[in-house]
């Protein structure tokens, strides 16, 4: 037989050879690239043994360490400045890559500098630097996904985008409990359930740390509210501390093994957390073990010999107290050698358990399409369908005609979450003139996701019109003649002040109480960074929470609103029906005794020895325990979401250790969907807990009909208490009780058992 034609006319058999010539070539070139690297490793770890990736993390820093001087181990041990912030700035700052910080290395030994930036929800400052960001659903939100992996890829976007940009540090991993709901900071954490909390920020970190990113956990703790951050004192007894906030910690250290941990501005009983004895040194290097580096929050170091024998390792972001200062009260002997060793000991480590010295930073171009797909993925699984009268959800393209879509500015974006984690959009503030990408603080910044635009894109045949809701006599009017009314309603939160209460702003709950009169068939999109009070709920045919809905949100609203994609998510945080339910009706203001004169206010309030304390008299009683332990009916209880599907539960089975709950879960509705299956305990009344306690979930996908057996290991720890006496945990002998379901307040299955 002859030859065989080919591509491009060229013989199959000498093309063949061709590639294979050109194979080997590649293989040659490859050969000898990977033998010009270690050759480089090589002569690295000849220079300096510290560089031999086959040592642990400690060997190496404890090599460091040795030949290092003590100006070099201070060096590690503060920032120097903070870009675009002029009260923090310094020679150095011009270093910093346009972050949030900037540590200087120890460059004649091979440690490079930390580029530290925020990036709680996604890389902030990306517009006042050039570049772009992925902005993901807000971490509240995301935590209504009740899931791990997606957590861990929520993560590693945002490392790989924190790489791209030329960082190595991140200063996301919120985990503060919902203590305070009108917290300016509840979009930036994870609910108000530790486990659940320290679940998803322990596997959102592990996401951060394998792109080899240094990463941060925070604010170490009890910052559950903003107003008086720099003074409030937080009055709270050592079992409910345990049992709620640093629990949450205590979790996401284990998952993550994050290599820092940044304290906190408030006090905790008495002394400022980044000064604090028992939190640094007993709790968190002591009990636990903890082998990274705890950073203050940005201008939170109150001391020098203080803060350095209770356990700071490294000022920020300045050189106030741990720089010029902290080597004079060295070399005075006021702080001694060994505890220097120790801070810049875990700044080392961490370093190299981070990766970052084995594969440095480099820039690159972020990947925006893909981080596009994987905002807009994680956002339909955070989307909580709270209400469906009549199973008006899901939409029905093929009969709608006419959609009325109201609310401000619901034809050009989607509102976004303020203060260090504000993530700027990549053409600017949607309702500002065109322009700039940068963003200004407490200013609110709408990304360009037109939920207008969405709709009309999924609706080519119907007529899709738009009202600002400014008049709510129009936007009735409007609505009134419309198949559907849709609102897009919002709360905005920021880092540095609380909200003044949880109602809808700029009387957006009359305007919803209107359209629904014209139109009973309206749905309510809330766009917020926690729970909301709703006194028109029940004259609504539909609620989805959308929270802050991140870079594609606008799709994944719409892909919700029309059934291309079952909600699936449940609430990690309980919406109340008032203000009146919380455990403080309203936030203590500042009395005129508080305001002193100083540095690092918020709201232009400081004093350093302020008297001003926050007691959390509910102790344990945190979120739905508050409400199952007062009796307080909810407007939207924890762990609640309704799906366009149904699930039912039974053959509830206990394992005699308390240790496996296993049941039977079958889909009994007509499409697929995923339901969180959730578990809590109910302890014996010796134990003087709240009615029940969540101990485990899973998330199990169901196709139509389908039925599956389920099992939920639970961890033993997650049954006990701590006793302060004895000064650790321990189980309390008697019946405890395992209920499953569907809802903190929904759990069709209980079995009763004695455990010892």
């Amino acid at each position: 037989m002859g030859e065989i034609e080919g591509l491009n006319g060229i013989p199959r058999l000498k093309r063949m050879q061709g590639l294979q010539q050109l194979k080997g070539i590649v293989a040659i070139a490859v050969c000898a690239m990977s033998m010009s690297l270690m050759a480089q490793d090589a002569a690295k770890v000849n220079q300096w043994p510290w560089m031999n990736a086959g040592l642990s993390a400690d060997e190496r820093a404890e090599m460091v360490l040795k030949e290092a001087t003590l100006e070099e181990k201070i060096a590690l041990l503060h920032g120097n400045g903070m870009a675009h912030v002029d009260q923090w700035q310094t020679p150095l700052t011009h270093l910093a890559n346009g972050g949030a910080g900037y540590v200087e290395g120890i460059s004649r030994l091979g440690i490079p500098p930390l580029y530290v930036s925020d990036a709680a929800y996604g890389v902030r400052s990306s517009g006042d630097n050039g570049r772009y960001s992925t902005a993901l659903p807000s971490n509240a939100g995301a935590a209504s996904s009740w899931d791990p992996e997606a957590a861990f890829e929520y993560g590693a976007l945002i490392g790989r985008e924190l790489r791209a940009q030329g960082f190595n540090m991140s200063l996301g991993g919120g985990v503060n409990l919902a203590r305070e709901p009108r917290n300016g900071r509840t979009f930036e954490y994870l609910g108000e359930d530790p486990i659940l909390a320290g679940t998803l920020v322990g596997n959102l970190m592990k996401g951060v740390q394998a792109q080899h990113i240094v990463g941060d956990i925070k604010h170490y703790a009890l910052n559950d509210q903003e107003t008086g951050r720099n003074i409030v004192n937080v009055v709270i007894s050592k079992r409910a501390m345990q049992e709620s906030d640093l629990l949450a910690f205590h979790i996401g250290l284990q998952i993550s093994d994050a290599a820092a941990v940044m304290c906190s501005y408030n006090r905790a009983n008495g002394d400022y957390a980044c000064e604090n004895p028992y939190l640094l040194k007993e709790v968190l290097k002591g009990e636990w073990k903890f082998k990274g580096f705890v950073l203050s929050d940005w201008g939170g170091t109150h001391s020098t010999a203080k803060a350095s024998a209770a356990g700071l390792d490294q000022e920020q972001p300045m050189a106030e107290f741990f720089g010029p200062a902290l080597k004079a009260a060295v070399e005075a002997g006021k702080v001694p050698m060994a505890e220097i060793d120790d801070h810049a000991r875990r700044v080392l480590r961490s370093e190299f358990a981070s990766g970052i010295v084995d594969y440095p930073v480099q820039k690159s171009v972020v990947d925006a399409e893909g981080g596009l797909d994987i905002a807009q993925r994680l956002e339909e699984q955070s989307i909580v369908l709270l209400r469906n009268e009549k199973s008006i959800l899901p939409l029905d393209a093929k009969q709608l005609r006419t959609v009325a879509v109201i609310g401000p500015h619901a034809d050009v974006g989607m509102i976004s979450g303020g203060g260090s984690a504000q993530v700027d959009p990549p053409i600017g503030n949607a309702i500002a003139a065109p322009g700039t990408r940068a963003t200004t603080w407490q200013q609110q910044i709408w990304f360009p996701t037109s939920p207008l635009k969405a709709l009309r894109a999924k609706l080519p045949n119907a007529k899709v019109e738009f009202d600002s809701g400014e008049n709510p006599a129009s936007a009735a009017a409007l609505a009134k003649g419309a198949d559907v009314a849709i609102i897009f309603a919002h709360q905005w939160e920021s880092e540095g002040m609380d909200l003044p209460s949880l109602s809808l702003p700029d009387n957006q709950d009359a305007l919803i109480e209107q359209v629904a009169a014209a139109n009973p068939r309206t749905i309510v999109v809330l766009e917020t960074g926690g729970p909301v009070t709703m006194p028109w709920a029940d004259k609504v045919g539909g609620i989805l929470e959308a929270w802050y809905a991140g870079s594609r949100g606008h799709v994944a609203v719409a892909n919700i609103l029309l059934g291309e994609v079952n909600p699936t998510a449940k609430l990690a945080v309980t919406f109340p029906k008032s203000e009146q339910d919380l455990p403080r009706p309203a936030i203590a203001p500042l009395s005129a005794d508080d305001i002193g004169q100083g540095s690092g206010a918020v709201n232009g309030v400081t004093h350093e020895e302020s008297k001003y304390s926050v007691h959390y008299d509910e102790g344990l009683k945190v979120g739905y325990k508050w409400y199952d332990a007062e009796k307080k009916p909810v407007l939207f209880p924890f762990g609640y979401g309704l799906s366009y599907t149904s699930y039912a539960y039974s053959d509830l089975k206990v394992s005699p250790d308390g240790r496996t709950v296993t049941f039977t879960l079958k889909n009994t509705g007509k499409r697929a969907g995923a339901e969180i299956a959730e578990v809590y305990a109910m302890l014996p009344a010796a134990a003087d807990e709240p009615p029940k306690r969540l101990v485990g979930w899973a998330k199990v996908k169901l196709a139509a009909g389908e039925s599956r057996s389920v099992k939920v290991d639970v961890n033993p720890n997650y049954l006990q208490i701590f006793n302060e006496q004895k000064n650790g945990w321990l189980t309390v002998p008697g019946d405890y009780t395992f209920a499953v379901g569907g809802s903190s307040q929904d759990l069709p299955l209980k079995h009763t058992l004695f455990l010892q």
